[in-house]
Formats: C-alpha cells, sequence, structure tokens
C-alpha cells in the first residue's frame, strides 16, 4: 500500500533493541486506523487507508526529528458493513476490529509503552475506536488518544452543504487524490448524491444531530457517493491536505507531551 509516513518514523523499521532503547512513558505510538470498501465508480476502495497514510505521513514529516514519535502499520480493514452489497467491499465485525484493538494495545502494554494514539480516516470506525481508548485506559492503564486523520482543520472554500453533507467520495476524498494520487481518480465516473440537504433539516439526522437514524449507502445512492466529487482539484487538495497536517502535527505533538491531570 502507497505511504507517506517516513521511514524513520515507522515502529516496525526498528529492531528489538531499538524498541527496547525508547523512552517508555514518553513514547507516542500511533495507530492508524482505515478500511477497503467501495467509494463510488471514481475512486479507489483503498481510499480512506490512503487517506490515512496521506495525512498521517504528512503530520509526521512535519515534527521536531527528536520526538521518540512512531506510526504502527495501517489497519487497513475497518467495520464498513455501511457499504455492503457493493463489490470490493471488506468489512470486519464490530467485535472482530474491537479485539484486534485491544490485541495491540495489550502488546504495547506488555512492552512497556505508556502511550497509544488512534489516527483515524474512516467513519465506521470512529465510534468504536472512541470505545476502545476508554477500554485500553480503564485495562491497561495506557494514555489513549483518537483523533480524525482531519484534525479539525477547516477545509477552505468548501460549500456548505458539502462540508456537512458531502462525506463520502465526494469533494475532499478526491480532491486530496488528485493530488496526491491522480493515476488513482477515474474523472469521467464522477456522480453525486446527498443523504440529506442542509434546507431540509429537521429533528432526525444522519450524522450528528438530536436523533441520528442508522442508514446503508444502498438505501441512498446506486453510485456509492455521498457527496458531490465534481468541483474538486489538485489545488485545493493539497491545501487541505497541507492544512489537515499542520492541524494533525499540533495534536500530535500535544499527545507526546500530555501528562496525566490526576495521578492516584
Amino acid at each position: 500500500m502507497k505511504t507517506w509516513i517516513p521511514d524513520n518514523r515507522v515502529f516496525a523499521y526498528l529492531n528489538w533493541k531499538q524498541v527496547d532503547a525508547l523512552p517508555r512513558d514518553k513514547t507516542l505510538l500511533i495507530l492508524p486506523t482505515g478500511a477497503i470498501e467501495q467509494h463510488g465508480p471514481h475512486l479507489p476502495i483503498a481510499m480512506d487507508t490512503l487517506a490515512a497514510n496521506l495525512l498521517l505521513g504528512r503530520a509526521l514529516q512535519l515534527l521536531p526529528e527528536d520526538l521518540p514519535i512512531y506510526a504502527l502499520e495501517t489497519i487497513c480493514y475497518g467495520k464498513s458493513n455501511e457499504h455492503i452489497g457493493f463489490p470490493g467491499t471488506i468489512t470486519m465485525s464490530a467485535s472482530t476490529y474491537m479485539s484486534v484493538l485491544h490485541d495491540i494495545g495489550a502488546s504495547i502494554a506488555a512492552s512497556g509503552f505508556k502511550k497509544l494514539l488512534f489516527f483515524n480516516c474512516h467513519g465506521g470506525n470512529t465510534a468504536l475506536n472512541d470505545v476502545m481508548a476508554r477500554d485500553l485506559r480503564a485495562e491497561f492503564g495506557l494514555r489513549t488518544f483518537h483523533m480524525g486523520g482531519s484534525a479539525g482543520a477547516q477545509f477552505e472554500g468548501l460549500n456548505p452543504q458539502e462540508k456537512k453533507y458531502g462525506f463520502h467520495a465526494g469533494e475532499v476524498e478526491t480532491a486530496w487524490l488528485l493530488a496526491a494520487t491522480p493515476e488513482l481518480v477515474d474523472t469521467a465516473a464522477y456522480t453525486s448524491n446527498y443523504i440529506a440537504k442542509i434546507e431540509d433539516e429537521n429533528i432526525l439526522s444522519p450524522e450528528q444531530g438530536a436523533v441520528n437514524f442508522a442508514w446503508l449507502t444502498r438505501d441512498i445512492a446506486a453510485s456509492g457517493v455521498l457527496g458531490d466529487p465534481t468541483p474538486a482539484t489538485a489545488e485545493n487538495g493539497e491545501k487541505w491536505i497541507a492544512a489537515c497536517a499542520a492541524k494533525a502535527a499540533k495534536a500530535l505533538e500535544a499527545a507526546y507531551h500530555y501528562e496525566n491531570l490526576y495521578k492516584p
């Protein structure tokens, strides 16, 4: 899988003596989480995994060289059952996915490390990462963190409809790949679909509302696209990648320097 993570930040490239020499209480280990699932007819099924490698890699390039911050290998498969029925979608069950995160956390704790951050680029993983961050904190005493790949960046120039409801294979994801791997984008195959419109909002919402309803992609869009990729440009893609990387780099440094506010 293509990655932008610098070699000197890849945990798996260390030998065990080098790992043993790392400061256990300060070293920050990052677990990127993505997915292999349909992203419409114009983007590859590896979109979310590519995004995790891209955004984390660009963020790591901004960090001071001397900080012991390392990326674990990206988990390519996630909980993607919202896209089941589309060819190419490979999904774990929630229990399997959480078991994988649990066992990775257990291994990290057994090696004496104290800090683990989930860096997520697939919406279907978000709730499970949140649960596992708390569970690993409770069971092993790990200082855990979870964040989205965009790290709270504002997508300058994105229209309000796309910003709220363009959350799968829309303008942002398409722009990212136009900037990073344009050969993987089929610009002749764009389609546009929205799960809701901001002018028609009511109490029931697909995401982040007072009352959320469960949805499957096939309920909404035969093409698998939730958003509008048509306005996407490589220029905006590079601008948005840089904005996400800058925010993520600050968050990673903050996690590295974080100490428990309460110590029993």
